[in-house]
C-alpha cells in the first residue's frame, strides 16, 4: 500500500509541469493560436529559474524568473506571427529549437551544480492520514497550484466574459474584430500567459522536480504537454487529467526498473512517448470528433481589413 502510495505521489509531482504547460498551450490555443515552442520555452525558462533560485535561494524569485522568461519568448513569438503573420508552425519550431541552443549556451556554469536542502512542503496533521497522507499532502505547493489553476482557466473560460471573448476569437476573428475586439492585442496576451505558464513549468523542473541544470533536461515534456490539448479536447480538467495519466506512465517506468523488471532500459524510457504517439493516433482516427472541439480559426493568420 505505501508502494502504491509513493506511486501517486510521484505521478502527482511529475504531471504538474505537463499540466501548467498544457493549460497555458491550451490558452494559446483557445486564441486561435498554434505554438510548437513549447519545449524551448520552457528550456529557457527552466535555466532562468534555475539560476535565479541558485543565487538567491528562493524558489518563488526562481518562478517569476521563470514566468518571465517564458512570458518573453512568447512575446517574441507573439509579435512574428500576429502582426508579422509569419507560419505559426514554422515559428514555433524555430522557438523550440532557439530554446534549445540558447539554453545549453546561457546554461554552461550550471552544469553539474545543485540547489540547496529542498523544504518540507508536508501539510501539518493532513501528512499523517495513512496513504493520503504519502501520496497527497507531502506535495510542493506547485502541485496543488495546478489544480488551482485548472480550475481558474475552466471559470474563466466558461463562466466569464472575458472567457467568452476569447473562445470567439478563436472560433471567428472577423467577427469579433467586427464588433470592435482588439484581436491581435487579446491574441498576444494569450500568447505570453500561455508562454508565462510554460515558463513556470520549466522553473518547476528545474527548481523543484530534479533540482539541478542539466542541458536538455525538459526531455521532451513540452511535445508532451503539446499533445495534451487535442487529446483533453482542449477542455481543462481533460488536460489536468492526461497530465498525471502522462506522469503515472513516467514514474511506473522507473518502478519497473526499479523491481527489476528485465526489460531493456530504453525501452522502459520510450514509454511516456510511445504513450502520446498511441493517444495521438486514437484521436486522429476521428477526424469529424477534432473539428468540432478544435478551435475554429486555430493556426490560422489574422489580418484586420483583409
Amino acid at each position: 500500500m505505501n508502494e502504491f502510495a509513493l506511486l501517486v505521489a510521484a505521478t502527482l509531482s511529475a504531471g504538474t509541469p505537463l499540466a501548467i504547460a498544457g493549460l497555458g498551450l491550451l490558452v494559446n490555443e483557445r486564441a486561435g493560436v498554434l505554438n510548437l515552442g513549447a519545449e524551448g520555452m520552457m528550456l529557457i525558462a527552466a535555466v532562468a529559474g534555475f539560476a535565479v533560485a541558485f543565487h538567491s535561494g528562493s524558489d518563488t524569485l526562481a518562478f517569476a524568473a521563470g514566468a518571465l522568461a517564458g512570458a518573453l519568448a512568447a512575446a517574441i513569438f507573439g509579435l512574428l506571427v500576429i502582426w508579422l503573420n509569419t507560419n505559426q508552425t514554422a515559428t514555433g519550431l524555430a522557438l523550440s529549437l532557439f530554446g534549445a541552443g540558447f539554453s545549453a549556451f546561457v546554461g554552461i556554469g550550471y552544469v553539474g551544480k545543485k540547489l540547496g536542502e529542498r523544504s518540507n512542503h508536508a501539510i501539518p496533521g493532513l501528512s499523517d492520514i495513512p496513504f493520503l497522507g504519502t501520496a497527497v499532502f507531502r506535495q510542493h505547493p506547485m502541485v496543488y497550484g495546478g489544480i488551482a489553476l485548472m480550475l481558474l482557466i475552466a471559470w474563466v473560460l466558461y463562466r466569464t466574459r472575458a472567457g467568452l471573448v476569447l473562445r470567439a476569437i478563436g472560433e471567428s476573428p472577423d467577427s469579433a474584430h467586427a464588433l470592435g475586439y482588439p484581436v491581435r492585442a487579446l491574441r498576444l496576451a494569450a500568447v505570453m500567459t500561455g508562454g508565462a505558464l510554460c515558463g513556470v513549468s520549466g522553473a518547476y523542473l528545474s527548481v523543484v522536480y530534479a533540482p539541478l541544470w542539466v542541458e536538455g533536461m525538459v526531455a521532451g515534456r513540452g511535445w508532451i504537454a503539446l499533445a495534451l490539448t487535442p487529446f483533453a479536447t482542449w477542455r481543462p480538467a481533460r488536460v489536468l487529467l492526461g497530465a498525471y495519466l502522462f506522469g503515472g506512465v513516467t514514474m511506473l517506468q522507473l518502478q519497473l526498473q526499479g523491481r527489476g523488471v528485465h526489460i531493456a532500459s530504453e525501452f522502459m524510457s520510450m514509454l511516456p512517448y510511445l504513450a502520446t504517439i498511441a493517444v495521438l493516433v486514437l484521436i486522429s482516427r476521428n477526424p469529424a470528433w477534432i473539428r468540432v472541439n478544435m478551435p475554429a480559426s486555430l493556426g490560422k493568420s489574422f489580418m484586420p481589413g483583409h
